[in-house]
């Protein structure tokens, strides 16, 4: 996925990929990438668990809108199964420098 990314950065369109496996993530060199530490197959989180994937869309849209540099892989420590997860507040998502 982050060679795709790329590939689509150099053609002028941002990208942000949501990472399950970090070394690899680091090593492909990704625009940006939110790296969460749960099982292969899950980016998003449990089946029927609409406020935790809502979640992990929110961070990577956030991080879409924030990240100054490239190469950014942001880990914002979301627990697999151990964590209570609240709908988004998805009017605090800002466009920086007014773009």
């Amino acid at each position: 996925m982050g060679l795709v990314t790329r590939e689509i950065e150099a053609a002028g369109i941002p990208t942000v990929a949501i990472s399950l496996a970090l070394e690899i993530t680091q090593n492909v060199g990704v625009p940006r990438a939110l790296f969460v530490k749960w099982p292969l197959g899950h980016p998003l989180g449990e089946a029927n668990a609409p406020a935790q994937q809502r979640t992990i869309l929110f961070e990577s849209l956030r991080l879409l809108l924030t990240a100054t540099e490239p190469g950014v892989i942001a880990e914002p420590g979301y627990r697999w199964r151990r964590q209570e997860y609240s709908e988004p507040v998805w009017g605090e998502l800002e466009i920086v420098n007014g773009e």
